[in-house]
């Protein structure tokens, strides 16, 4: 038994599940403290701020990112630096792009954007862009190399710091304006990155061996997982633009990113085992064990979907208890301008949670298999579903909780079309997603532990 519990602590699966659980329920801790130090409309301003921040993100680091981890699975020696020194190339030219792209809109734009609540974001952004490029490199490198304990780290550096000051703002009240909020964010984030560089994590000394070929290399494979990223964030994404510019204003902003925040403690498993798959997905297509690829994704979508049911009927029952310790008192009830309570948005965000599996690792296939362009297409037609029925639900029915609802249909289109192209690569079977699954559990006692 001593050695059973000592292995399954040691298994990368384990090390990125604890990670993600233990940076979820800081990020839970963050989310709380913001939400009860200000105001519902300036709350809206932060989650606006963070939304507008995280959907660039995905822009920045999603054109090498998931290419980086492929590539660098097969890659050795001077090719390795050559990857990686062209990865942080890209991320410095696009983050200078980015700067100055948004800059400008802010001063040819200023009195609309300050009115609509993106203010903060206009004027901040451009700063934490640059401070958080390597801490960011870091991570992808180190999931490349599944070096989960040490992603772990860096991460708690990051979010113990953030997390530490909001409390000492709430619970001593402090009264920090929201403004420095975001400045002590962007200096934490810049700390973070120092160390990363000063340890060498990020990959800033290989930035010279950067090659045209793999810095092309990494462009044709990245210019589809980017879009799929940006499609993948406007999925969340999009709900908050839209409702910004609504009738409902930005208490309808405030109150939908409470449910939106609680479904990350669902999606916990699947962020942590997708970070896994994907690298060992990668190897497998590379090394051209088709028959590999399909297991891996068998039992990974498979395992995910058993653990999400557990999780999605507890986060439906006890919705209620999960608004009111991440949101207060203000968040409970029927809401008298949106005309719905939080808690029923919540539990439409836990019943969708059991399609998420298949969705995201029929995604995951797709990439692994150097098919990004198809997941791209995947991504598109999720989109287009999510944006159509937003803009139907908030301007036509003025229904907070359609906008909740239109999030259940477009993953049902994910799982279908994500399917579909699976299937026409590498001719896979629905049934055998459960059927291997379940074997998962058992194995894992007779591996001692270990995910294979």
């Amino acid at each position: 038994m001593k050695k059973l519990f000592h292995n399954i602590i040691k298994d990368n699966n384990f090390l990125s599940l604890t990670g993600n659980v233990v940076m979820a329920g800081f990020g839970l801790v963050v989310f709380a403290m913001l939400a009860r130090s200000f105001e519902t409309e300036i709350f809206g301003e932060w989650v606006i701020y963070l939304t507008s921040a995280t959907f660039v993100e995905m822009f920045r680091f999603g054109l090498t990112r998931t290419a980086l981890i492929r590539f660098l699975s097969g890659a050795n020696g001077v090719d390795r630096r050559r990857f990686i020194g062209s990865n942080y190339m890209i991320g410095l030219i696009s983050t200078i792009i980015i700067i100055i792209i948004i800059y400008f809109f802010w001063f040819l734009f200023k009195e609309p954007i300050t009115e609509k609540g993106y203010a903060l974001f206009f004027i901040w952004y451009p700063i934490l862009a640059i401070a958080n490029l390597p801490f960011n490199n870091a991570l992808t490198i180190m999931q490349s190399e599944e070096k989960f304990k040490e992603i772990l780290v860096i991460r708690l550096i990051n979010m113990v710091s953030f997390a530490g000051l909001l409390c000492w703002n709430y619970f001593g009240n402090v009264g920090l304006s929201v403004e420095t909020i975001v400045i002590w964010h962007l200096v934490i984030n810049a700390g973070t990155s120092i160390i990363c560089v000063v340890f060498k994590w990020d990959g800033i000394f290989d930035l010279f061996h950067s090659t045209w070929a793999t810095t092309k290399t990494l462009l044709n494979f990245g210019k589809y997982t980017t879009l799929t990223l940006i499609g993948s964030n406007l999925l969340r994404s999009a709900d908050t633009f839209i409702l910004s510019i609504s009738v409902l204003g930005l208490g309808s902003v405030a109150q939908y990113s409470i449910p939106l925040k609680l479904t990350d403690l669902v999606q916990i498993p699947l962020r942590s085992f997708t970070a896994t798959a994907f690298p060992r997905m990668s190897k497998a297509s590379i090394s051209n064990d088709i028959e590999k690829v399909k297991t891996l994704f068998y039992q990974y979508a498979g395992a995910i979907t058993y653990l999400f049911i557990p999780i999605t009927i507890f986060g439906y029952v006890f919705a209620e208890y999960f608004v009111l310790v991440l949101g207060g008192k203000q968040f409970l009830g029927i809401d008298p301008i949106t005309g719905v309570s939080t808690v029923l948005i919540f539990q439409v965000f836990a019943l969708y949670g059991l399609l998420l599996p298949i969705d995201r690792l029929t995604g995951v296939a797709l990439d692994s298999i150097n098919r990004p362009k198809k997941n791209f297409y995947k991504i598109i037609f999720m989109v287009v579903a999510n944006v159509v029925g937003d803009l139907i639900a908030v301007f036509v029915f003025e229904s907070l909780l359609w906008v909740a609802l239109v999030t259940v249909l477009f993953t049902i289109i994910g799982v279908i079309v994500g399917y579909k192209y699976l299937n026409d690569e590498i001719g896979i079977k629905f049934g055998r997603i459960f059927t291997e699954g379940w074997k998962i559990f058992p194995e894992l006692i007779r591996n001692k532990g270990k995910f294979n």
